[in-house]
């Protein structure tokens, strides 16, 4: 699926839901969400890592380890800032830095890779076959 989308375009989409991320992530989780913290965390992850995916790098398997790597140390990131925001603002905004959370983080984008690999693959293996039967 190809996004008709200027690259500038493309860029200020991401850098909006960065900034919402980022928003989000920075407050404390409603009570009602709380006991499925890490299911949200690992959700978030593969759609953001869809997102990003079907944004910048189509097929580019370069481009899809630099996503990876990049949300998950966006990731690990977001995490340090949560404590630390609460020393910085004096007041607890958020919880703690919870290593578990990295964990879900990591697990939804390995869920995505996995299904992007097999879908990958299979568009390889259809192109594959249709050049060879035009012959």
């Amino acid at each position: 699926m190809k996004l008709r989308l200027s690259t500038t375009a493309k860029i200020l989409l991401a850098l909006a839901c960065t900034a919402a991320a980022i928003i989000g992530f920075m407050l404390k989780l409603p009570r009602e969400f709380r006991h499925m913290d890490k299911e949200l965390h690992s959700m978030f992850y593969f759609l953001a890592a869809a997102f990003f995916n079907l944004l910048f790098v189509q097929r580019s398997l370069l481009k899809h380890v630099l996503v990876f790597i990049l949300l998950y140390l966006f990731g690990a990131g977001i995490e340090r800032a949560q404590e630390y925001s609460n020393r910085f603002f004096r007041t607890r905004i958020h919880g703690r830095y919870d290593p578990e959370d990295v964990q879900a983080n990591l697990e939804g984008l390995l869920a995505f890779s996995a299904i992007w690999f097999v879908v990958v693959i299979l568009w390889l293996l259809f192109k594959k076959k249709q050049t060879g039967s035009a012959s």
